[in-house]
């Protein structure tokens, strides 16, 4: 058994995907944790195959769902990895993963930067400013956590010194969202809880865990870019958005997979969060005038 690293897999009804990732990363030996939250498919039968150890948690929203993940399995090893079930470990993170050594690594150092491939209806998004995109995936146990100032847009922080492995490449491909139904609908849930979020913070009911730096790791300079978002005007922003990863990032280069994503992330997803928080400011000036 690896006594380098265990992993952590979040899933709900992932029998489409979990065959995939647990392949992927079988020969490296570390034990696996699967944290399910009510599959109602093959996914528990298909983790049983490939003798993962799973709990059941209630789906809140990410953040909480890797909180709990991460303080209640019994992980031994020095490191943990954290990966949802549409994840692919690809062959250069696999050798990476293969020869890690704790003892090669500085103790100063204590999360570990991957580098996703996204991929959307079959297509690898090469451009549009989604490769490279650097995801810390990897902590050492007992110092990463999962940061609960998100509604949504999940990470792991682990604070301290980072290290980013450029060629270790995560492929991520949701194959339930290549049918634009699953995708509205799915986007529809996230978007309340995106809309809730900027309310919360425009209060200042919610801070960034992440101190925002342009030059600084991959997690704060999105933390910088994130300030710079909420202070742009609803409605406008996310044709900024799309402009900017369309034509100045070059997402016009991936096709009409790259179109139909850029689309919908921006000119879908980004505006009706955006009619969502105006409906919810717009709801409760109207409840603030009527109690007056």
């Amino acid at each position: 058994m690896n006594t380098e690293f265990s992993f952590i897999i979040l899933s709900f009804n992932e029998e489409q995907h979990l065959p995939r990732l647990l392949e992927s990363i079988k020969e490296l030996n570390a034990e696996t944790f699967i944290l399910d939250s009510g599959s109602t498919d093959r996914t528990l039968e298909i983790a049983e195959q490939y003798g993962a150890k799973v709990l059941y948690n209630k789906f809140e929203n990410h953040p909480k769902q890797w909180d709990f993940a991460l303080k209640n399995f019994p992980i031994k090893t020095p490191w943990t990895i954290g990966l949802d079930s549409d994840h692919i470990v690809l062959p250069e993170l696999f050798e990476l993963l293969k020869n890690f050594k704790n003892t090669e690594i500085p103790s100063d150092v204590n999360g570990i930067f991957f580098n996703r491939k996204n991929y959307f209806k079959g297509r690898w998004l090469k451009h549009g400013g989604y490769f490279p995109r650097y995801l810390m995936k990897m902590f050492r146990t007992g110092v990463g956590f999962s940061d609960l100032n998100e509604n949504m847009d999940h990470r792991f922080v682990a604070e301290g010194k980072n290290i980013v492995w450029d060629k270790g490449y995560l492929k991520e491909e949701n194959l339930k969202e290549n049918r634009i139904s699953f995708w509205i609908e799915k986007h529809n849930r996230y978007s309340d809880q995106v809309a809730r979020e900027e309310i919360e913070r425009k209060k200042q009911l919610r801070s960034q865990t992440i101190q925002p730096k342009f030059f600084g790791n991959p997690d704060q300079r999105i933390a910088f870019l994130k300030k710079i978002w909420w202070d742009m005007p609803l409605f406008v922003r996310p044709f900024i958005y799309f402009f900017h990863r369309y034509f100045i990032q070059l997402g016009i280069l991936d096709g009409k997979e790259g179109m139909i994503f850029h689309f919908l992330q921006a000119l879908w997803f980004r505006f009706v969060v955006d009619v969502k928080i105006f409906e919810l400011e717009s709801e409760e000036k109207l409840k603030n005038e009527t109690n007056k």
